[in-house]
C-alpha cells in the first residue's frame, strides 16, 4: 500500500482566522473517525464549516484515490487570513470607527493510503506523458 497525500480547500470563509484556528488545531495528527467526533461535539461556530470540509475531503479521497476511510489521518490544517472587508461604524462629534470583518482560507491534508492499483496506474500516465 503506498501512501498519498490529499488536500481540500475551502476559501472566502466569512469568519475570523483566529477562531477557526482554536478548534483546527485540535484535529491535527487525528484519524478521521476522531476529528469528525471532535467537530461534531464541538459548540463553536467554526466547527460546522470544519466538519463540511473534512467530509468533502473525505468523498475527495474515497473518489479520487480509492482509498479507505479507517486509514485517513488528519496530517496539517492551514487557516490563513483572506481579504478584509471594511465597514465603518458612526461615532459622537461625526466621527466614524472602521470594523473589519475577516474571511478566512483553509487548506485541508488527509495522509492515507491507497491500493495498489491505482497507484500503478497514476505512474504509468505520468511515464507516458514524459
Amino acid at each position: 500500500m503506498a501512501k498519498v497525500e490529499m488536500k481540500a480547500k475551502l476559501r472566502y470563509l466569512r469568519m475570523a482566522p483566529r477562531k477557526v484556528r482554536i478548534l483546527a488545531d485540535l484535529l491535527i495528527g487525528k484519524s478521521v473517525a476522531e476529528a469528525i467526533v471532535q467537530l461534531e461535539q464541538s459548540r463553536r461556530t467554526a466547527a460546522r464549516p470544519l466538519l463540511k470540509l473534512l467530509q468533502s475531503a473525505i468523498a475527495n479521497a474515497k473518489h479520487n484515490h480509492e482509498s479507505d476511510e479507517s486509514s485517513l489521518m488528519v496530517k496539517h490544517i492551514t487557516v490563513d487570513g483572506g481579504p478584509i472587508l471594511y465597514r465603518w461604524m458612526p461615532r459622537a462629534m461625526g466621527r466614524a470607527t472602521p470594523i473589519r470583518k475577516r474571511t478566512a482560507h483553509i487548506v485541508l491534508t488527509l495522509i492515507g493510503e491507497v491500493k495498489e492499483k491505482k497507484a500503478e496506474k497514476k505512474a504509468v500516465k505520468k511515464e507516458d506523458k514524459k
